[in-house]
């Protein structure tokens, strides 16, 4: 699908919260890609993220008509994508828990990047939540802050600690 205007990308998404199906997979097609790296991020399973990135476009058509304002499209979608991922990992902790299995579904990890990985794992959920909000969904300090009420100044008080954090980790500060 062509890239549209802010005009047209409006009319899709309210076309989409009156039912229609053909708006509803063009912000599918979209956002599809951010929501992705949003639950990867959240989750650090590919198979997690594609099961929280299906669980995210149920819960947006479902409460797509309570959507304030159509111009925040974006933000939203990706805030309820970062909440679908954690209810993924809490449902996935639950499983292990009564079914225990090894981690044989894991992609293997390129080296260079196994320092990255093992310091994100290390995080809380919310805390990669947060990260990805800011770096994968690329929202601002005020946006997240609006989707987690929270301040602003909170937002970027985290986002510097978590920064400081992963910076200590891997040896950059």
């Amino acid at each position: 699908m062509d890239t549209v205007g802010p005009d047209a990308a409006l009319a899709q998404v309210e076309l989409a919260r009156d039912g229609d199906e053909e708006a509803f997979a063009w912000i599918v097609t979209v956002h599809h890609p951010d929501v992705i790296r949003v639950c990867f991020v959240v989750t650090r399973s590919r198979e997690l993220a594609e099961d929280a990135a299906q669980s995210t476009w149920t819960q947006v058509w479902r409460r797509l008509k309570t959507l304030r304002d159509p111009t925040r499209l974006r933000p939203w979608i990706l805030a309820i994508a970062a909440n679908e991922a954690r209810q993924q990992m809490r449902r996935e902790r639950v499983r292990r828990l009564i079914s225990p299995r090894g981690s044989e579904g894991s992609a293997a990890l390129d080296p260079r990047h196994l320092d990255l990985h093992t310091a994100l794992d290390a995080l809380s959920s919310d805390d990669r939540r947060l990260l990805a909000l800011r770096h994968v969904g690329g929202l601002t300090s005020d946006e997240i802050g609006a989707l987690l009420h929270s301040s602003p100044a909170a937002i970027r008080m985290r986002l510097s600690r978590l920064h400081q954090r992963l910076r200590r980790e891997l040896g950059d500060g």
